[in-house]
């Protein structure tokens, strides 16, 4: 189980130049990436990650440091498959656990037992393994008789919780988190939490980004701090 990366560049494209200004704006805000070709005739480049090269084994916890716009996302997401680089070699090794986005997957028009195996299916498990952990799934999500009900009936809360009992039903082997998740009202929090918490300590490997340095402290074994789409230091 581990991570390679060598000298991973990603660029996103801008094809309207007659906004180039504004999406320049838009753009360094988003992305904190840089502009490489702003020839008026051609497309726009954004440079959003540049020649990254990081090595995680098992075992480790690695935190992404850096501010808005600095490539933490962008890196997260070129570890899940995302986003395929421009340039350099991904190397993965082991099953992927994102919760970049814990409701990917999942289908407003679906009832929640059918989102468990849409959701399910997107994180890589069989039908049969589906089958065999919808029950302890509907239970942590105390969720009951709503279960059967389209989930564009639910409340946002309602739908979170969903996503958060199915995204954590395994133990992970590489887990990719875009801070720390925080579920549902009061009551359902500290279940989550704990379970939260036991799901981060059984990865194999940990890679999340975070403003919160008081959790890299609790978590991380190594902190790597971006800028501009850049490593500047690894600690």
């Amino acid at each position: 189980m581990r991570i390679s990366l060598e000298n991973v560049t990603v660029r996103f494209p801008i094809y309207d130049a007659r906004a180039r200004s504004f999406k320049r704006t838009v753009m360094a805000a988003a992305t904190g990436g840089r502009f490489v070709d702003n020839n008026p005739t051609k497309k726009t480049i954004v440079e959003a990650l540049h020649d990254i090269s990081l090595n995680i084994e098992k075992g480790e916890r690695v935190a992404l440091i850096g501010g808005n716009g600095a490539g933490k996302t962008t890196l997260l997401r070129v570890l899940a498959g995302v986003y395929v680089p421009e340039e350099g070699t991904v190397v993965v090794e082991g099953h992927v656990t994102s919760l970049l986005d814990s409701m990917l997957g999942m289908d407003g028009e679906s009832t929640g037992y059918e989102n468990m195996y849409l959701r399910g299916l997107f994180l890589g498990l069989t039908p049969q393994k589906i089958e065999a952990l919808s029950e302890e799934i509907a239970e942590f999500s105390e969720l009951g008789h709503f279960l059967d009900m389209p989930v564009r009936t639910y409340s946002s809360g309602m739908t979170l919780r969903l996503a958060f009992s199915i995204s954590t039903i395994l133990k992970p082997e590489i887990l990719l988190m875009d801070e720390w998740m925080s579920v549902g009202d009061e009551r359902f929090k500290k279940k989550a939490e704990e379970r939260l918490e036991k799901f981060v300590g059984d990865a194999g490997i940990l890679v999340i980004a975070t403003h919160d340095l008081g959790l890299v402290d609790r978590l991380a074994t190594r902190r790597v701090i971006l800028e501009h789409g850049t490593i500047t230091s690894i600690t």
